[in-house]
């Protein structure tokens, strides 16, 4: 039994297949790469590919780390911390990250972080206050929150 050929793309083919990859979401340059090595495009034609959508605004990092950073905070609710690890594994520079970052309005982070804090709380059974604690800002953390921040918090909704 051999292995099945891969199939192979021409330039514009892959352009065809990359804009609408492109369309569907925001996508960083570092996943637009693996899309065209998984294809089998020779260097050359990568970065003909990719310059290409540049030009052609289907490619755009800061628009995408904004969108990731919206998305992510939104729906996901997760932190700076988390947010900038996750951006930083997509090899986006960090300007970039800054950038991103400034989508979010940081009285509605400290809203969240207390509501994602309290929601959580509920449902921490546990009678000892220090270990109620702990796996309170160890949730937070988690979740990619600033440790000031988390022990700020956590002293707040859980007195001694």
């Amino acid at each position: 039994m051999r292995a099945p050929e891969k199939r192979s793309y021409t330039v514009e083919e892959a352009m065809q297949k990359l804009m609408h990859f492109c369309a569907y979401r925001d996508r960083s340059q570092k996943e637009v790469e693996d899309k065209l090595i998984q294809m089998n495009m020779i260097p050359a034609a990568r970065e003909k590919i990719i310059i290409k959508l540049m030009e052609d605004k289907f490619l755009n990092e800061e628009r995408f780390a904004r969108s990731f950073v919206r998305g992510k905070f939104r729906m996901k609710k997760w932190g700076k911390i988390k947010i900038t690890q996750e951006l930083r594994k997509r090899e986006i520079s960090a300007p970039l990250i800054k950038t991103g970052l400034s989508e979010i309005d940081q009285k509605v982070y400290l809203e969240t972080l207390y509501e994602l804090a309290e929601r959580k709380l509920e449902k921490i059974k546990e009678p000892n206050d220090f270990k109620r604690k702990k796996k309170l800002a160890d949730h937070l953390l988690r979740k990619g929150y600033e440790s000031q921040l988390v022990f700020d918090c956590v002293n707040d909704l859980i007195t001694d």
